[in-house]
């Protein structure tokens, strides 16, 4: 554990800088716990703080530039990628346009600071049309307050950070399972996540492309909805749908809907998690609600009809802030 010690204390800030850099591309890795180690270091060195907190600041800064650069042109394409090897695949992209619906151009800065939402909020911000000023700026402030709060914290609490350290060394080379140990219960965490969401879109039925349009071919009275969120939506939808995404006036307004009528909900987010959620809320409001299954891509897949003709708007306040920004 000494040895150990002695590589951080030398190779630390590179490894802060790798870790963070990791950890913003969208690679669920604990950051954390290293930002306490170096907030402890910091307490007879404070240079090396200063310097792990430039390089948590540039591994973001370089990070999220690149992910807000390749929001403009394929901002749905990224958010799908980081939803994927996130532990909420499909939700975060929701969540993420939640967070930029009330706070706007501020989302960035409070990003790193809520789960789900830091890794998305780049190339949303890119896809909303931020200027890169803007962004670079509220990413900066925010990386340094995100990271100067975990070296802060390593300070004040570097007795109990050194205790944890004292103990894993009295344990000599028993230690080593107990960090895998440690590690594979942060995986096994990972796994229930996601086993949660696959449960969830499990549970709730689901229509094929091909059984909706026959549908709507014959008339019968099924709306369509459309949950995906404003701002980063392709342009395109399936004809007729109501665009409604959770939480949105909209959305509330399909409660009052008699219960005979029959809905189908999609989206485009990994494993249709979106969907399956919005659908589950309105039948537990006693709705007839299905999800398409695979959503707008499985839909555009089966080369049935779209109508491009209106692409999805983002909201008034999403429009207002990204104008701001």
């Amino acid at each position: 554990m000494d040895t150990a010690l002695r590589l951080f204390e030398v190779h630390g800030v590179l490894a802060i800088f790798a870790i963070v850099f990791a950890k913003r591309m969208g690679v669920p890795v604990p950051a954390l716990p290293f930002l306490l180690l170096a907030g402890a270091q910091g307490v007879d060195d404070g240079v090396f703080a200063l310097k792990v907190l430039a390089a948590a600041a540039g591994a973001c800064v370089l990070a999220g530039s690149g992910w807000f650069l390749a929001g403009p042109r394929d901002g749905r394409l990224m958010l799908n990628l980081l939803c994927r090897i996130s532990i909420s695949p499909g939700s975060c992209i929701r969540t993420s346009e939640r967070a930029f619906s009330r706070a706007g151009a501020m989302a960035v800065l409070s990003a790193k600071f809520i789960p789900g939402v830091a890794g998305m909020a780049p190339p949303l911000a890119g896809a909303m049309g931020m200027r890169l000023a803007s962004f670079s700026l509220l990413n900066f402030v925010g990386t340094v307050l995100w990271a100067g709060t975990g070296i802060a914290a390593g300070l004040l609490l570097h007795r109990q950070v050194a205790g944890v350290i004292r103990t894993l060394d009295e344990m000599g080379s028993a230690a080593v399972p107990v960090l895998l140990l440690a590690f594979a219960a942060y995986l096994g965490w990972l796994a229930v996540r996601r086993l949660m969401v696959a449960l969830a879109v499990g549970s709730a039925p689901k229509l094929q492309p091909r059984e909706l349009a026959a549908m709507l071919a014959r008339g019968e009275p099924v709306v369509v909805v459309d949950v995906r969120g404003g701002g980063v939506s392709p342009g395109g939808r399936i004809p007729g749908a109501v665009h409604a995404p959770p939480d949105s006036e909209q959305f509330l307004a399909l409660f009052e809907l008699p219960a005979s009528t029959d809905l189908v909900t999609y989206c485009d987010c990994p494993s249709d998690v979106s969907a399956a959620r919005a659908a589950l809320t309105l039948r537990k409001r006693g709705l007839s609600a299905w999800l398409l299954a695979g959503g707008m891509p499985a839909w555009r897949a089966a080369d049935l009809p779209v109508e491009e003709a209106e692409p999805l708007a983002m909201s008034k306040r999403e429009a207002q802030a990204a104008s701001a920004a």
